[in-house]
């Protein structure tokens, strides 16, 4: 069975630096598993790869949609498995990475309802409950899965929030899961880079210095004079990008907004860090801030070489 290469771990952790170069030194092309850099418009709040590295390596789900275009796991796992298999015909290697943990188990294990968590849909299923009540959720489920719909007894709606949890995640009924198998033709290979918890939360607080200064305001500032908004929006209500949008509406002085940025990512890369912990497939380097690239770059090509 052919192998691919799955890099992730949290953010800020250097996963797209680590890609480009295994792809560099194994004839691969990369396809991004991360929920946004799918988005234009937004390349700093996102962390796009450099114009340098786009250039070098073909990459996959960057750049291509419009804010207001859905996009969702369920999809990415379907189109992503076709590009493996272009990739392959090709006599490449297939380089899947990021640390969006839905869309990297969609495209190698393909999706089964009970694997799909999503806090952030949760959330707001949950805001609607409070805000609407039982019936409308009930509603709002018939409207996207009848079959489940009749077969949900009224009360139950911790049943009915999870259903639309799955179809708001994946853009799929969970009526559907329930009957679908998915074959998978290649083995992956997953490595991980992980860093002591005090050592990453100075890389994120880093990262957001380096956003800003490369523009990450001005970025920010050019969607809302297009009409965008994170609340109306899916795709920009993401870290970076809602903070930097408070701050314009005045809730936020500048030091807040830097300060709120830092937190809510070193929030994000703890559930991450949540998430990749159940999957014991994945091989994690160890790193600090001592470590060479060199050093992980050879680490990652022997545990591949070996897997």
């Amino acid at each position: 069975m052919k192998k691919i290469l799955v890099i992730t771990g949290p953010t800020a952790s250097g996963k797209t630096a680590l890609a480009v170069k295994l792809a560099e030194k194994l004839n691969g092309e990369i396809i991004s598993a991360d929920s946004r850099q799918v988005y234009k418009h937004i390349p700093i709040s996102t962390s796009h790869p450099s114009k340098s590295d786009l250039r070098k390596i073909k990459h996959y789900f960057i750049d291509e949609l419009e804010p207001e275009e859905e996009f969702n796991a369920g999809e990415f796992g379907i189109k992503g498995r076709e590009i493996i298999k272009d990739i392959f015909k090709r006599n490449k290697l297939p380089i899947v990475a990021g640390g969006s943990g839905l869309y990297i188990r969609s495209i190698i294990d393909g999706l089964f309802e009970e694997r799909i968590e999503s806090d952030e849909i949760r959330k707001r299923l949950y805001e609607e409950l409070e805000k609407h009540g039982e019936e409308y959720l009930y509603d709002e489920l018939k409207k996207v899965d009848e079959e489940i719909h009749d077969r949900i007894p009224k009360g139950k709606i911790r049943r009915v929030i999870r259903a639309l949890e799955v179809y708001h995640s994946t853009g799929k009924k969970m009526s559907e899961f329930q009957k679908e198998k998915v074959d998978i033709d290649f083995k992956p290979v997953m490595i991980g880079i992980m860093y002591d918890r005090k050592i990453l939360y100075e890389r994120i607080n880093n990262r957001v210095d380096q956003m800003i200064s490369e523009g990450l305001l001005e970025e920010v500032k050019e969607l809302i004079n297009k009409g965008m908004d994170y609340k109306k929006h899916y795709s920009l209500d993401t870290v970076g990008v809602k903070e930097v949008m408070k701050y314009f509406e005045g809730e936020y002085d500048l030091e807040e907004m830097k300060s709120m940025i830092k937190q809510n990512t070193r929030r994000y890369a703890k559930r991450q860090l949540t998430w990749f912990r159940k999957d014991t497939r994945i091989n994690w380097i160890n790193a600090d801030n001592d470590t060479d690239e060199k050093i992980i770059l050879k680490e990652a090509m022997k545990i591949f070489d070996q897997s």
